[in-house]
């Protein structure tokens, strides 16, 4: 499919206009420059045309192994890459001599580029957009990335590019879609490529998340560096993990609530959070060195309460000298601080090396794996039989409860019902009880389970019989007295 790389110095609108044609606010965006570091594709349609837009990092001048020069470097990579550059400027600005240095640039590759003057609604940016035609790459496409406006004119840059780029087989095979909505619970769960396994990748900030996801996909598609915190937005990468089909996300390190002050990184985190929702397996990834810190329990905590399948990963096990000792102490942490994660893998890796790459795929899959896992109804309620006769529900009250019947009504993650009398009696002791049982007993270890107690109407056809029949006989007898 084409591919459109969005470039231009920090803060001309690069992503705004990006969730402008994806459709969804997908990158963030800020008043500020230098909000935008990774490279993030997405889905672009404008019009009848269908392409792949990819947003970069605002060019800076920098050329050394800082992180601006790093981030250059990754935007540089992405021009390469794709089959058409879009320059944006800022119209209101003007040219600047960061333009023209970028433009010689572009220029000098000798790739196909548009050239786009954003922000130009209004008089203030038509001295801009005339001004740009000096920096010689063509015609100039005038852009309101936040209005909407000039998009007419560059689906109309971008047709004959497009036309003989699609050859005719990838036209029809573009048109095939699929809703994942209407698939419904009852589609084949194992991975496909129109619905990979989707994994995020969270822990906090400098546990090498990034790292971790370039060792995974072969190549350095991420921004890393010895800086804490160099992750913003989410960023979603699909590729083929050993014939499986994968989309990971990357995400922003998250802190303690009390440290995140500035509205950036309250964004990052938000759109972190986002992606731990829409993930099916979510690897929690933590520092050998500092490992099961309060953030780590709460990010692990948020996890299994949304209901994702969790993978612990700790990295940076390169640098452990007492490795056999260092693990027993991780798995009785891991044991005692994370209850409700009972089973759930730990696997040690190291991101610099590679090492435990197949350790933590094969975990990946056995949680994805039990995460969709549907019990029959019949076994459930053998083995039900079992627990109660094992120990029973406690009588509060003098009330007996009565379990009388279970069943699986959902997977992703795994529900059940129980169909009982005084359900709001139930202690919750007793659910874990029954909890722990079905992870024990059917091989279910650290997915998130549902059970909910549910009430059933007395079975008793006679019960308020005899208020009826007293009712009526009281009526014949009043009936007679007036006759």
């Amino acid at each position: 499919m084409f591919t459109l790389a969005i470039v231009g110095r920090p803060n001309v609108g690069k992503s705004t206009l990006f969730n402008r044609l994806v459709g969804k606010r997908l990158a963030l965006v800020d008043d500020q420059p230098g909000v935008t570091r990774d490279l993030r594709e997405g889905a672009a349609r404008l019009g009848d045309l269908k392409f792949t837009v990819v947003d970069t990092a605002g060019l800076e001048e920098a050329t050394d192994d800082s992180l601006q020069g790093r981030m250059r470097r990754l935007t540089e990579r992405a021009v390469d890459m794709a089959d058409a550059a879009l320059f944006v400027i800022d119209a209101r600005d003007g040219v600047t001599p960061t333009d023209q240095v970028f433009a010689d640039i572009l220029r000098r590759r000798g790739g196909q580029v548009l050239l786009a003057a954003n922000k130009a609604e209004g008089r203030l940016g038509e001295a801009g957009m005339f001004e740009a035609f000096s920096l010689g790459l063509g015609d100039v496409i005038g852009l309101s990335a936040e209005h909407g406006e000039g998009m007419a004119d560059l689906a109309a840059a971008l047709r004959p590019l497009i036309d003989a780029h699609v050859a005719p087989d990838d036209e029809a095979e573009a048109d095939v879609g699929i809703d994942e909505d209407d698939l419904g619970e009852e589609a084949d769960w194992a991975p496909t490529a129109k619905r990979p396994l989707k994994i995020a990748v969270v822990g906090r900030p400098n546990a090498g998340k990034s790292t971790l996801i370039n060792r995974i996909i072969g190549e350095d598609r991420l921004l890393t560096g010895p800086e804490a915190g160099i992750t913003r937005d989410s960023i979603a990468l699909s590729f083929d993990w050993d014939g499986v089909p994968t989309r990971l996300f990357d995400t922003a390190g998250m802190r303690k609530r009390a440290k995140v002050t500035e509205k950036l990184e309250k964004l990052s985190v938000s759109d972190g959070l986002r992606a731990v929702k829409f993930a099916e397996v979510v690897v929690v990834l933590l520092d050998a060195d500092i490992p099961f810190e309060q953030q780590d329990l709460r990010i692990a905590d948020l996890a299994a309460r949304e209901g994702r399948a969790v993978v612990v990963g700790v990295n940076k096990w390169d640098l452990e000298e007492n490795r056999q000792e260092k693990l027993a102490q991780l798995k009785e942490a891991f044991e005692r601080l994370l209850p409700q994660l009972r089973g759930a893998p730990l696997v040690t890796v190291s991101a610099k090396t590679g090492r435990g790459m197949d350790r933590l795929h094969g975990a990946i899959l056995k949680a994805h794996e039990v995460w969709n896992r549907r019990v029959p109804t019949a076994s459930l309620n053998r083995w039900l039989t079992g627990m109660l006769e094992q120990h029973p529900p406690p009588a509060p009250q003098g009330r007996r409860i009565k379990l009388r019947y279970m069943t699986q009504v959902k997977t992703r993650p795994p529900g059940f019902v129980v169909m009982c009398s005084h359900p709001d009696l139930v202690p919750d002791a007793y659910n874990r009880y029954l909890i722990n049982g079905l992870r024990e007993d059917f091989d279910m270890p650290g997915t998130p389970i549902r059970l909910h107690m549910r009430g059933q109407g007395d079975a008793n056809p006679y019960k308020g019989r005899k208020r009826v029949q007293a009712s009526r006989l009281r009526k014949h007898v009043e009936g007679r007295r007036k006759d």
